[in-house]
């Protein structure tokens, strides 16, 4: 019988495992043995803080990121096909949402693998449900290209979505160009436009602002190096 692929979420923000996930969580990590992971470090952290009794360097720990090819997903996964199960553990948030986690379960399906998502913060769905845009039809970009020119058709091109088909627009960017962002969307978008800043999802300082363009204008938060969802729309 071959093992089941469990997809953990982690943290957004240090500290906040308590608050923001469930125990099945912890009970899950406390059981596993074998994680594919995107980060070897922040794992292991993350593993001993929510299930201290493990014993990290009797783990196996295969990371598989952004580079990995389908070769290295396969071999990896040769194990759960044995009938081991697995955890994949994300950088941050849950694993498969804007995350090399989702190769590993289009992978796991194509193989006959149970996958099985647990409950856990996600930062998309938060800005979401905080912005008060239209939560009933969204569409997320990732990250915009980082060229201006073709940075601003994008912009201009997610704003004529949003406001002709009255579909919330979601993006984000590498935290250290968080306010060259800023500063393009209030410059190439129109005034009336509603844009929503999300920043630092569930820590202490986070924030939620949803207001026009016009509003922003000279009120724009500090949050450079600071993990961010845009939102534009209606």
């Amino acid at each position: 019988m071959k093992g089941t692929l469990y997809l953990i979420p982690t943290v957004l923000a240090d500290d906040t495992a308590a608050q923001v996930l469930p125990a099945q969580v912890a009970t899950q990590v406390a059981a596993l043995s074998y994680f594919l992971v995107e980060n070897a470090r922040t794992a292991r952290r993350f593993i001993k803080s929510v299930a201290p009794a493990q014993v990290i360097e009797s783990l196996r720990i295969s990371v598989i990121d952004k580079d990995s090819t389908e070769a290295q997903i396969q071999e990896a996964l040769k194990a759960v096909v044995a009938g081991q199960d697995a955890g994949v553990i994300s950088e941050a948030g849950c694993p498969g949402v804007a995350d090399p986690g989702a190769e590993v379960a289009r992978l796991a399906h194509k193989l006959g693998i149970k996958v099985v998502p647990l409950v856990g913060p996600s930062s998309l769905l938060l800005a979401l449900m905080g912005s008060g845009m239209n939560g009933q039809s969204f569409a997320f970009h990732g990250y915009l290209p980082i060229e201006r020119a073709q940075r601003i058709a994008a912009i201009k091109a997610l704003e004529k979505q949003a406001l002709s088909q009255h579909q919330t627009q979601l993006f984000i960017e590498t935290p250290y160009r968080n306010m060259q962002m800023l500063d393009d969307l209030l410059t190439q978008l129109n005034p009336s436009t509603r844009l929503c800043i999300a920043a630092n999802l569930t820590a202490p300082d986070e924030l939620v602002r949803t207001d026009t363009v016009a509003n922003w204008k000279g009120k724009l938060p500090q949050i450079h190096k600071q993990p961010a969802v845009f939102l534009i729309g209606r």
